[in-house]
């Protein structure tokens, strides 16, 4: 007489086996790439001089003053757009055509602090700006820069206004302090 699991495994390899060889073969569908080598093309071509005037000048009449924000924006950043945060601190986005790493040198030496490696991939870095309060504050004011080149990414895609998208291998967002707030 056979020990049970001994019976149990051989009664569980027959079932697998009759399994395999009834089940009809199922066809795996074949993935397709997204974005499709087709649009990563067109990302990549060169946009016309006029569409990119025309975005970054709607853009810039909008952008908010280095004043307002309380820390200097990268000369050739291009005002992409800004969201509420909540208790008076807003987000404001803005995209940049040179690498993160060269960004994030630049605002190392601008802000005069080293910052912090949030994430490693995709690569991003916050230099904070201001002290952080929870009584007064949802999130930390700060500069922080994203890597959206990272992975072979064509970039952060930015809708313009009646013109080709604009895009950005590097953002840059600058989360304010709330009115009234204190930078240090």
């Amino acid at each position: 007489m056979r020990h049970p699991l001994v019976r149990k495994a051989a009664c569980a390899a027959l079932l697998v086996a009759v399994t395999t060889v009834s089940a009809p073969a199922q066809r795996q569908p074949v993935p397709r790439p997204f974005p499709t080598p087709e649009d990563a093309a067109a990302a990549r071509a060169p946009r016309t001089p006029v569409a990119e005037g025309a975005a970054a000048r709607a853009a810039d009449a909008a952008a908010p003053t280095e004043a307002a924000l309380g820390v200097p924006v990268y000369p050739s950043a291009v005002y992409i757009t800004s969201y509420d945060a909540g208790r008076g601190q807003r987000f404001h986005l803005f995209g940049a055509g040179i690498p993160f790493a060269d960004m994030v040198r630049y605002y190392s030496v601008v802000l005069r602090e080293r910052g912090r490696r949030v994430y490693d991939a995709p690569p991003i870095h916050q230099f904070e700006t201001a002290r952080f309060r929870d009584r007064e504050m949802d999130f930390r004011p700060s500069v922080t820069i994203k890597d959206y080149a990272w992975n072979g990414g064509a970039g952060y895609l930015a809708p313009g206004q009646g013109t080709e998208p604009a895009i950005f291998p590097t953002v840059i967002q600058i989360t304010t302090t709330p009115a009234g707030g204190v930078a240090r």
